[in-house]
């Protein structure tokens, strides 16, 4: 009788134990993974392999553009950690060569262009640690305002043609593009 009382006391004190641990995260990171999780987007740009990987706020109703992520200041174009792009080859990005690696992609957003930047800097919590002098490249583009809404953020990478390649950023009803091409 003592062995099964036992057993029992070490089962129940297991569950126990083992639901706590489960729980253990407060309320608040419980509700950010949930709100913007880490996504990927990837794909096979001739022999390139791109991967971007950012966490992927969703619009819920709010105000995106000169709201929730400001005018004319560098955002890290994501949730919580930087988004970062790795591209397994050399590129070409607005006539700059961009050696293979792992790059921040951070932006600036304006009401008629955006400025899409690579930065050296790649693993820092949102773009509280960016630094304009580690900036490999900046591009200038036009946003592309859409008729239908992307309530999460989302990237894609997109074989355009041969080895030249695109990554699309969009978030309620704005995309912006970055084009790259392979080298060989």
């Amino acid at each position: 009788m003592r062995v099964s009382f036992v057993i029992l006391s070490v089962l129940f004190f297991s569950v126990v134990a083992n639901a706590q641990h489960e729980n253990h995260q407060t309320p608040a990171a419980n509700t950010a993974q949930s709100k913007s999780p880490r996504k990927t987007a990837m794909a096979l740009v001739g022999k390139n392999h791109v991967h971007i990987d950012y966490g992927s706020p969703s619009v819920r109703g709010r105000n995106i553009w000169n709201g929730l992520v400001a005018y004319d200041q560098v955002w890290a174009t994501g949730a919580h950690k930087a988004t970062w792009v790795e591209f397994s080859s050399d590129v070409q990005i607005a006539g700059k060569t961009i050696s293979k690696g792992k790059y921040g992609f951070f932006t600036i957003p304006g009401k008629e262009d955006w400025v899409l930047i690579l930065s050296k800097d790649w693993d820092m919590h949102l773009a509280d640690a960016y630094k304009v002098e580690n900036d490999v490249v900046r591009v200038v583009v036009k946003p592309i305002v859409n008729k239908e809404i992307t309530e999460a953020l989302t990237y894609k990478v997109v074989r355009s043609s041969g080895d030249r390649g695109i990554i699309e950023m969009s978030w309620e009803y704005v995309t912006v593009a970055l084009d790259f091409q392979n080298l060989k």
